[in-house]
């Protein structure tokens, strides 16, 4: 993968992720996210997902507010850095996606999971060698606004 095209995937994973997260920021938006996803699961055959108590929300709203922090970062400063960290951390959410699918059965996770893997996949994918560019040793910054 050309390093320019590396950077665009790193922006477009960031907002991919504000898309789909953001909603778990605020104790308002997070009982209005999880109602959609519990019908989203009902109308793909699964159950209702269960209430949420005080704690999940909690816990919730820390994911949402994390996520959501960490993409801004990644749309305003896209790195090869950022990216090969963000392509780990979607390889642990896939693995606790994974789990939670096997434990549940729930249809909606497999909307999550199989994209979360895959954007891990692209952004650990080898980067082609640019005479004159940085190697993909070091972290490769976004100079440009363009990108």
């Amino acid at each position: 993968m050309h390093p320019t095209t590396y950077l665009r995937l790193v922006r477009a994973s960031a907002l991919y992720d504000l898309l789909v997260t953001t909603a778990l920021a605020t104790p308002w938006t997070l009982p209005l996210a999880h109602q959609l996803m519990s019908n989203l699961n009902f109308q793909l055959g699964g159950a209702p997902l269960p209430d949420f108590a005080p704690f999940h929300m909690f816990i919730g709203g820390l994911l949402g507010s994390i996520v959501t922090v960490w993409s801004l970062l990644r749309l305003k400063h896209p790195s090869l850095q950022l990216g090969r960290y963000d392509g780990a951390a979607r390889f642990l959410f896939s693995g606790w996606m994974g789990w939670t699918l096997a434990q549940t059965g729930a249809p909606v996770l497999w909307l999550l999971l199989v994209p979360e893997f895959l954007w891990g996949v692209a952004q650990w994918w080898p980067l082609q060698s640019v005479p004159g560019r940085l190697q993909t040793s070091t972290p490769l910054r976004s100079t440009s606004r363009t990108l």
